[in-house]
């Protein structure tokens, strides 16, 4: 899997120019079909109405090593009906102080369902912030490293935050990053999934 722009025609785009490598050989992807549909649900909108939307990953395959790879949009998370969004959202609620039942109810969604994000983040948080940490230094031509927060997950929603910050620094013609769509750029879409981030992952 690779994390890869959300507009579908620059995805095509870059297919089209050779412009993608393949995460295990860095060889060439090409267009290889389409994953299975799936529904992303968004944060409500401001009338209230949900934002949810119809995502079709693109399948790529590499001309050097033969593997194929979903090119799932920077704004999803691997296996989450959720967009990054909604659970960065929850994520940086948490490290305010609320509990997973008061955000559920400001989110709208199960309290079960948003328990799961935050015990499964809070299993990592220092791992996530070391990651994100260096992902700051490497990135920021002046780093500022983050302050000491309230805890964990606290310290590692502001590492995440940083690190947004020095990419849209680094590279102004970007312009702004969405902090959560580029937690799961850096993280390949693996925010929440089991083993991540490995011991010794590059965040280079």
């Amino acid at each position: 899997m690779l994390t890869v722009n959300g507009d579908g025609d620059a995805v095509e785009r870059q297919l089209g120019n050779g412009e993608l490598a393949c995460p295990l050989c860095k060889g060439t992807l090409r267009g290889w079909g389409h994953a299975v549909p799936r529904r992303v649900r968004q944060l409500a909108r401001e009338d209230g109405q949900a934002g949810d939307e119809q995502v079709t990953p693109r399948r790529s395959r590499c001309r050097g090593c033969g593997a194929t790879h979903v090119l799932l949009p920077v704004r999803c998370l691997l296996r989450r009906a959720d967009a990054c969004a909604v659970i960065g959202a929850a994520l940086e609620r948490n490290a305010a102080g609320a509990g997973h039942r008061k955000i559920a109810g400001e989110l709208g969604r199960p309290a079960a369902t948003v328990r799961g994000w935050l015990r499964r983040f809070a299993s990592r948080a220092e791992a996530v912030r070391a990651f994100f940490t260096v992902l700051l230094a490497v990135t920021a031509p002046d780093p500022v490293m983050p302050s000491a927060a309230r805890g964990p997950v606290a310290d590692a929603v502001s590492a995440v935050a940083g690190a947004a910050a020095a990419v849209a620094q680094r590279w102004p013609l970007v312009g702004e990053v969405p902090v959560w769509a580029a937690a799961s750029a850096a993280s390949g879409g693996l925010l929440l999934a089991p083993g991540w981030p490995a011991p010794g992952c590059n965040a280079s």
